[in-house]
């Protein structure tokens, strides 16, 4: 089964380049990820600190694969010093 979610960071004022920069690493090396249908960010053009990742993924194991991978581990493990809100919503398509 297709997992699709959109995930929300609110990045903290004097932090918007730094969780941009952290963010943009994950796009190439999570695409090449076996199992990614989809991974893409977003920046709101009119909110500039809020970034919109859209990610899908052909099932739970493409995920937690993905979730065991070295650039989500640094990503996890650096992204709340810049960030001051996140949260997610899993799609499902119409």
């Amino acid at each position: 089964m297709t997992i699709t979610k959109q995930v929300i960071f609110i990045a903290k004022e004097d932090s918007i380049e730094q969780l941009k920069e952290l963010l943009t690493t994950m796009v190439e090396a999570s695409k090449a990820e076996n199992g990614c249908l989809l991974y893409d960010i977003f920046q709101v053009k009119e909110t500039p600190k809020k970034f919109i990742v859209v990610e899908s993924w052909e099932n739970e194991k493409a995920l937690d694969g993905h979730k065991q991978s070295a650039h989500y581990n640094h990503y996890k493990a650096n992204f709340e010093v810049f960030c001051d809100e996140k949260y997610s919503d899993e799609l499902e398509v119409l």
